[in-house]
């Protein structure tokens, strides 16, 4: 038995094999940004063996992870900041949620909607 974990069929944002990425392609010029991006099924991987482990909130934070994986990395960030207590009213969370359920984000819609409930009986929102 090896140290080093099986990546046969695993596969980076862009579709290339991770076994592929090595530092000798990187030297080539044969590397870019998705490739070194996750794909949302390794995602969902690591959330199986987290609910086969006990740890049903990790899993869900992968799954949500795995839907984000569909936004351009400026839209993440816009929705981490969303998030942040008092920078959103409940109006543009809910706007921010039915956004992501529309373009099928449903897990990452609901977290949304949570907060936004949350924040507006704690005080939170903007």
């Amino acid at each position: 038995m090896t140290d080093e974990a099986d990546v046969t069929g695993i596969r980076a944002l862009s579709g290339r094999a991770v076994d592929g990425l090595t530092v000798e392609a990187v030297r080539a010029g044969e590397v870019g940004v998705a490739d070194l991006r996750i794909h949302p099924d390794a995602l969902e991987r690591q959330a199986v063996v987290a609910e086969q482990h006990g740890n049903p909130q990790l899993a869900e934070n992968l799954r949500r992870a795995a839907e984000l994986t569909r936004l351009p990395d400026d839209e993440v960030l816009a929705v981490y900041e969303a998030l942040r207590p008092g920078r959103s009213t409940p109006a543009q969370l809910a706007e921010l949620a039915a956004s992501l359920a529309a373009r099928g984000l449903p897990r990452c819609a609901a977290l949304v909607s949570e907060a936004a409930d949350i924040y507006a009986r704690r005080g939170l929102s903007a």
